[in-house]
């Protein structure tokens, strides 16, 4: 069975897949933020993730050895060193500290002009950088879940 087997194809072969995804996450780490397709961000968004963990178990780490494999098995996967330099340093790396994860985030932009291909801008978040702020519309459309479970204890 193939069940969830087939994720993030992107119309390639595997080589011009990793390879596009490296060069994705290294324009990502260097310049903290990137328009790209939405398909492409989604892919992008898990293995720019698992590069950030490696990055930030470096920076927790204090055996020089422990820090030096991180570093190469980023940069095996990357394959950029100026970005990997850029993403294990201090100030890149240290604004994921204290974050258990969600270092990126995704906002579509709408249909590209050439090709009406759906366009994402998907960015690092920042140190103390929150989700934005829920709608009122998202608002109304969760409460009512809300108020069904708080009814249907005080009905049985």
């Amino acid at each position: 069975m193939r069940h969830r087997s087939h994720r993030h194809v992107l119309g390639v072969k595997t080589a011009h897949r990793r390879s596009l995804i490296a060069s994705l996450a290294s324009a990502l780490f260097i310049n903290a933020r990137i328009t790209t397709t939405l398909s492409r961000a989604r892919a992008l968004r898990p293995f720019a993730e698992k590069v950030i963990t490696l990055a930030k178990k470096a920076a927790q780490s204090s055996d020089k050895a422990v820090k030096l494999h991180y570093y190469r098995l980023a940069l095996s996967r990357v394959r950029n060193e100026e970005a990997c330099r850029l993403l294990f340093k201090e100030e890149r790396v240290g604004q994921f500290l204290s974050r258990n994860g969600g270092y990126t985030r995704i906002y579509k932009i709408g249909a590209r002009k050439g090709d009406a291909a759906e366009t994402a801008l998907i960015e690092l978040v920042g140190k103390d950088d929150k989700a934005p702020a829920m709608t009122p519309k998202a608002k109304a459309a969760r409460k009512p879940k809300a108020e069904k479970a708080e009814a249907a204890p005080a009905q049985a």
